[in-house]
């Protein structure tokens, strides 16, 4: 067995908090930067570059790329052959408070959902963990703002529903939320499983690099199905109308019941926020 500590968690998951905030995951900033490209409204372009020049401002200055540091999505797969020493969950919300307080990240989360005291120091986190095979430990966090969570939606259609109807659903939830996510957008789509797991789906979705496509060649077409559509809404970057309303869709499925087909879209904005670390 390989021992890992409480204390290395928590320095690693501080330190992720930091840089997750601070700097895109490299194939999402290309995409912010080529986007200028595609996009034919004036408007849309002058604020394109205005993006991609916030990113360069955030690196030189060290601080966030924006302003909601977010609530912190801890995804940790812990290898079989790993002791951890100390308490585990504890050890995550250390390093987020950590980091966020260490850091100067704004704290968004309160306590209580309806008593709303904010806790003052980002914790707890959302932590979601998985064992798996080997002697290490994986750990991505994901900061996620609300402006864009708010727009997610989740579906459960019947299994007569056709690849058209969740292409129109996917839009259509792109384009209800106009420019309330910050558009352009990323999409991260669940498809299968159940209630809750088509949801955590589409959130690990969201933490796979852009520059990846679905490794199924069908689920990599319907991505690029999706994409076009949604980029035909004319929503456009922040809401102003024109051709680039979304950066990528990424799809994660799982087996699901005869009787059902759940499909969940998380929306993430320009500035959707991940980084990894293994221990």
């Amino acid at each position: 067995m390989r021992k890992i500590t409480a204390g290395d968690i928590a320095e690693a998951v501080r330190r992720l908090c930091v840089e997750a905030n601070r700097e895109l995951p490299a194939g999402l900033e290309k995409l912010v930067r080529e986007s200028p490209g595609r996009e034919s409204s004036g408007t849309g372009r002058a604020i394109l570059r205005d993006l991609a020049e916030n990113l360069d401002a955030a690196r030189q200055m060290a601080v966030p790329i924006c302003q909601d540091t977010g609530m912190a999505v801890v995804f940790a797969q812990v290898g079989q052959e790993v002791c951890i020493e100390g308490d585990f969950e504890a050890a995550v919300n250390e390093g987020v408070r950590r980091g966020y307080v260490e850091g100067l990240l704004r704290c968004s989360v309160v306590a209580d959902p309806l008593r709303r005291k904010n806790t003052g120091d980002n914790t707890p986190a959302i932590l979601h963990t998985r064992l798996v095979p080997g002697d290490k430990l994986e750990l991505t966090v994901a900061p996620k703002g609300f402006g864009s969570e708010n727009m997610s939606r989740l579906h459960m259609f019947t299994p007569a529903a056709s690849p058209e109807d969740i292409i129109g659903f996917v839009a259509e939830t792109v384009s209800q939320a106009g420019a309330n996510p910050c558009p352009p957008v990323v999409l991260g789509v669940g498809i299968g499983g159940d209630f809750e797991l088509c949801a955590c789906l589409a959130k690990k979705a969201l933490c796979r690099d852009v520059s990846q496509r679905h490794p199924d060649p069908y689920y990599q077409a319907l991505e690029a199905r999706m994409l076009e559509a949604v980029n035909k809404t004319g929503v456009g970057p922040q809401g102003f109308g024109g051709d680039v309303t979304a950066l990528a869709v990424n799809i994660e499925t799982y087996p699901t019941h005869i009787a059902g087909l759940p499909v969940a879209v998380n929306v993430g904005c320009h500035v959707t926020r991940h980084k990894t670390l293994i221990i």
